[in-house]
């Protein structure tokens, strides 16, 4: 049974994911580079804070990290107090940041290295759903190992969905990455022309939400967009860096994408316009200027 559990990552959805998880009957050592977010959870019962991501990693029988691609990643990974040099053969690694697939790759032989089990997992959610213990978590690797995580994973997890081997999940993550993100850029574009064209958002999302093209997101994003609340479900640069994960991916494998690349061209601009920390769906700011 998997009961001493590290969680590096406290950002805006894996604060919420170890949250749901202290609900568990697991010992729970958990780690940022945010002191103030470790010492929040370190106050709920069963939760422990670490000082490092080696210590919240050493002695543990899973080890779930949450950390996006970027600058934070070498440090917390393969830096001198960073997870592999705490962490102990045998160990389950649940990886549930958005990488590159050579970041995934790149991990998953370290940890062979040190014979630590990785387990590809990427989440999907947003915020609210990482509050309700509704996000999504994609697995590839030993079928066996995610069936050992499954029981940890439900208490944040509403679907944990398994896709193939090492790499898979990554790659089905750029999917997921990719519509969500050209979906939004889409709405917003659409709320754009219609205001221009004499109508008002929610007049625009009344028609949208009775057929065909409803869906949560729209619903979701759409209210958002017309409210003017652009807290952060979901920041826009981490979007950003994901559509830029996806291009990429696809330039890999010979594929052009025309809809992708005009849809990262507009989020990189909601980036240099200053609007990163917000949600993504302040990219609707981008196409009203």
């Amino acid at each position: 049974m998997l009961q001493k559990i590290g969680f590096i990552g406290l950002g805006t959805v894996g604060r919420h994911m170890a949250t749901n998880l202290a609900k568990g009957s697991y010992e729970l050592t958990v780690y940022d580079t945010e002191t103030a977010i470790v010492q929040e959870l370190a106050a709920t019962s069963g939760v422990t804070a670490a000082s490092s991501a080696l210590e919240a990693a050493k002695g543990r029988d899973l080890v779930i990290a949450i950390v996006p691609e970027g600058d934070e990643l070498g440090p917390l990974f393969f830096g001198d107090k960073g997870i592999l040099a705490g962490i102990s053969s045998g160990t389950i690694l649940a990886d549930m940041g958005s990488h590159s697939l050579e970041t995934t790759m790149k991990l998953s032989e370290e940890c062979q290295k040190k014979h630590v089990q990785y387990l590809d997992a990427p989440v999907w959610g947003s915020k609210d759903h990482a509050v309700n213990g509704l996000m999504t978590i994609i697995t590839a690797g030993d079928p066996a190992l995610a069936g050992k995580c499954r029981e940890p994973f439900s208490f944040f997890g509403l679907n944990t969905i398994h896709v193939g081997q090492i790499g898979d999940a990554t790659k089905m993550k750029f999917i997921v990455n990719l519509v969500q993100a050209e979906l939004v850029q889409v709405l917003a574009e659409g709320l754009v022309f219609g205001e221009k064209m004499g109508f008002n958002a929610d007049k625009i999302l009344e028609v949208l939400d009775t057929r065909g093209v409803a869906s949560p997101l729209f619903h979701s994003k759409g209210r958002a967009m017309a409210r003017g609340d652009f807290s952060r479900s979901l920041a826009l640069k981490y979007v950003n860096d994901q559509m830029h994960m996806v291009m990429n991916a696809a330039r890999l494998v010979g594929l052009n994408l025309p809809a992708a690349e005009t849809a990262c061209k507009v989020y990189q601009a909601g980036v240099d316009a200053g609007l990163g920390e917000e949600d993504f769906s302040a990219v609707i700011k981008v196409l009203r200027k």
